[in-house]
């Protein structure tokens, strides 16, 4: 494999967000309007700003112990950043609405009173940008998200700071992205939208990628309750292959809302075929059912849970990653065989 060059504002901020062994196991907190619409639903009331910051201060708090990173937001997870751990990187979200993009090809946006500048001057060790991304839209709803990312790329560049790029799949013809028809064509498009941001004008450093396949379909899975069938064991695992072969860039596994356990199900097949992935970006999976004990008993109540039931599933990711995951610079042929410049 030919020498890699990577410069130190780049290297430095990877190896922020990863453990000593390389692996990235990050904790997502980013979500904005749909956090404080559970809160404000768990409480019986509407959610204050406030109560949405405390939230996020105390899964750093408890949680970041745990986790080699976190992914925050700028509008409410400035403050709660300062609570994690010393040992935790911190990646910042740098889209304006990655949990409330809806309508007709789900065009992205920015933080308008953000740049990249400002967000690693806030303290982001890495940029994170959340794209919906369906590689057989239309060419001039696509040409539009890929400009859009090359900007992106760009910027990070130019302000020496990593760039982790989390594509979405969808279809605006399916609709539901949990149905049984869209488990069929979720492997070929996660499949291409890997190999369309492995190319090098776009300018990601780590793609940040959902599993090819939705795990509630595979038969014989623990996630398969319904009894509904998309791939066998087999099948998926080829799906899994056939994906990871078309990246170019390190890459992490995303939980995509799913409980923490049936993640965990799903980076042990992933283990098991060997996929070279990189790290684990988990969570509604590893908080969600805190927001229910936030809402009741407030700060107090939540903490007790989060020592307890959040402690134990990072407790058991850690343990899965450090079976299946690979560090990300045995990507690039292994720390020797990167050149770091500047």
């Amino acid at each position: 494999m030919a020498r890699v060059r990577m410069s130190r504002g780049k290297f430095d901020g990877i190896n922020a967000v990863a453990d000593k062994k390389g692996v990235i196991t990050a904790l997502a907190i980013d979500p904005r309007g749909s956090l404080k619409k559970a809160i404000a639903k768990a409480k019986g009331s509407e959610a204050s700003d406030a109560e949405v910051i405390e939230f996020k201060a105390l899964i750093a708090e408890v949680m970041t112990p745990h986790s080699s990173a976190i992914l925050l937001d700028p509008v409410y997870g400035r403050g709660p950043s300062t609570h994690r751990a010393k040992t935790c990187g911190l990646l910042l979200t740098y889209e304006s609405s990655s949990d409330e993009v809806a309508g007709k090809g789900r065009l992205p946006d920015l933080f308008s009173e953000w740049s990249v500048l400002r967000l690693k001057a806030a303290g982001a060790d890495v940029i994170k940008v959340c794209l919906y991304y369906d590689p057989d839209d239309a060419a001039k709803i696509n040409t539009i998200k890929q400009a859009f990312v090359e900007r992106v790329g760009a910027e990070c560049r130019a302000n020496d700071i990593p760039f982790f790029l989390e594509p979405i799949c969808y279809c605006d013809e399916i609709g539901d992205e949990q149905s049984l028809a869209f488990a069929r064509v979720k492997p070929r498009k996660v499949t291409k939208y890997i190999r369309d941001f492995s190319q090098p004008q776009y300018g990601v450093d780590v793609l940040m990628v959902e599993v090819p396949v939705n795990v509630r379909y595979v038969a014989g899975s623990t996630a398969n309750t319904g009894g509904l069938v998309a791939y066998t064991v087999e099948e998926a695992k080829e799906h899994f292959r056939a994906a990871a072969a078309e990246a170019q860039k390190p890459f992490m596994y995303l939980s995509a809302g799913v409980t923490y356990e049936v993640f965990c199900e799903t980076l042990e097949l992933a283990g098991e075929v060997g996929t070279p992935f990189s790290g684990a970006l988990c969570g509604r999976a590893m908080w969600q059912a805190g927001v229910p004990e936030y809402g009741k008993g407030g700060a107090g109540a939540v903490r007790a849970w989060l020592n307890q039931a959040g402690v134990e599933g990072m407790r058991v990711l850690n343990a899965v990653m450090a079976k299946g995951a690979k560090p990300w610079w045995d990507f690039y042929g292994g720390l020797e065989n990167i050149e770091v410049v500047g």
